[in-house]
This record gives C-alpha cells, structure tokens and sequence, in this order.
C-alpha cells in the first residue's frame, strides 16, 4: 500500500480551523470536513495554548519552538484567550455558583431541624420523667 506524501498545512488554515472550534463546532465534525485527524487538532490547539500564532508554525519533525530570549520574551504579547475558552469558564463559574446555593439551602434546612430536634430533646429533658402525681 503505498504512503499518501505528508501534508503541510499553513498557519492560516491552522487558525481558521481553532476559530472553528472557538465558535462551538465539535472536533470531531472539523477533523472530518477537513480531511484531518483529530489528533491535529488537538495537538494546534495545544500549541496555540502554549504559543500562540508562533506554535502552530511549521518546522522540522522533533523540533520545538525554541525558547526565546530574554528581550524577545518581553515584546511578545501572551497568547489571546480564546473565545470558547471563556464561555466554558462561565458556564463553570454558574454551576458553581447554583451548587454553592443549593448547598447553602441544605445547611439552612438542617440547622433548622436540628435547632427543632434539639429544641423537643431539651424539652424533654425538663419534663417530669413520669405522668403519676406524687403521694406526698
């Protein structure tokens, strides 16, 4: 079976294809329509995460985006956030937030039962242990 040759993409297609999974399509459906596997994917969106337009640049196989230097650190802006990034950290930020509640609900709902069950106990406890009158 022969070998298909490797394809290179440019850093173009790259980023269109992570703006496509920022605006909530799924992987799986971009891998497909692109012809890719998922594992691409996955990898540019790392990349990207890690460095920016500069890690999805191609180089030679087994190289690694070199580490910059001091100066050029400092002129080099952190990657953007990516869109789908942040509506998933709010999504997770409210259901925190309703569990944080629902919680706070339960607490209350238990203090005041047991505000009530150790009300009937103290009750108790005072009552005459026993319902015949005395004969004194």
């Amino acid at each position: 079976m022969p070998q298909q040759p490797k394809r290179v993409f440019s850093v173009a297609f790259k980023e269109a294809a992570l703006r496509r999974l920022d605006a909530g399509e799924s992987l799986a459906a971009v891998a497909r329509e692109l012809q890719i596997v998922r594992k691409l994917l996955y990898d540019w969106r790392a990349a990207y995460r890690a460095h920016g337009a500069a890690g999805l640049e191609n180089r030679r196989p087994g190289r690694k985006p070199g580490r910059l230097k001091v100066r050029d650190a400092m002129a080099v802006k952190p990657p953007p956030e990516l869109p789908g990034d942040l509506a998933q950290a709010h999504a997770r930020i409210a259901e925190l937030e309703r569990k944080i509640g629902r919680q706070q609900m339960e607490l209350d709902f238990f203090r005041r039962a047991l505000h009530l069950v150790s009300g009937t106990a103290a009750q108790a406890a005072t009552a005459p242990t026993s319902t015949r009158p005395s004969r004194k």
